[in-house]
């Protein structure tokens, strides 16, 4: 079966710490990995340290891509990673996320913090208002640990649940625990708008 959403280039939203679980930099740098193997360019936020820095590295480990996308006022602050295969210094948060979603076909979201979560959901939003351009992009998670667990349950019976969010809608945002199925999910989902 051919894939219906081609990913040459994936965004990966992902935490400037690396969180007190030691599975998430173990997941990340596995899922570097992995999109290296199959030759996908990583698109991140352009930071050297937490898993922003572990994605990177693993990524130029492997022989990999990977472009970052940092603010002037975060390139110092996240201590912008040096050694990529391009870091694109822009001006705003919003000239970051825009930059970042033009430069990617798709998007998934590790563990994070409030930047992560502020980045999952405007990419979601961005897709059901076709604002990514031509159709909406995939948007993941990789659901390490569990942690995403009260997210995907709030998103189902708080935002589904109680009227705020259509079903078919709610399905544009897929989540596995295992990176391999989550990429074949968003390869193959069918894809819906608001006002497509």
């Amino acid at each position: 079966m051919s894939a219906k959403n081609e990913i040459k280039s994936l965004c990966v939203f992902c935490g400037s710490q690396s969180g007190n679980d030691p599975t998430f930099v173990e997941q990340t740098r596995a899922f570097a990995k992995y999109l290296a193997s199959r030759d996908i360019q990583i698109v991140y936020g352009g930071g050297s340290v937490g898993l922003m820095g572990e994605l990177a590295d693993a990524c130029l480990e492997a022989g990999g891509k990977i472009i970052g996308v940092i603010t002037a006022k975060l390139l110092d602050r996240e201590v912008g990673h040096r050694g990529l295969t391009q870091l694109d210094v822009v001006e705003t948060m919003l000239k970051r996320k825009t930059r970042m979603a033009d430069l990617s076909d798709a998007f998934v979201s590790l563990p994070g913090g409030m930047g992560t979560m502020d980045e999952l959901f405007e990419m979601v939003t961005w897709g059901l208002l076709d604002l990514h351009g031509q159709k909406p992009k995939p948007n993941g998670v990789l659901n390490v640990a569990g942690y995403y667990d009260s997210l995907i349950q709030f998103l189902d019976e708080n935002m589904v649940g109680g009227g705020f969010l259509n079903a078919d809608h709610a399905s544009n945002l897929v989540a596995s625990d295992d990176f391999e199925v989550l990429m074949e999910k968003m390869e193959q989902i069918d894809l819906v708008s608001k006002i497509g």
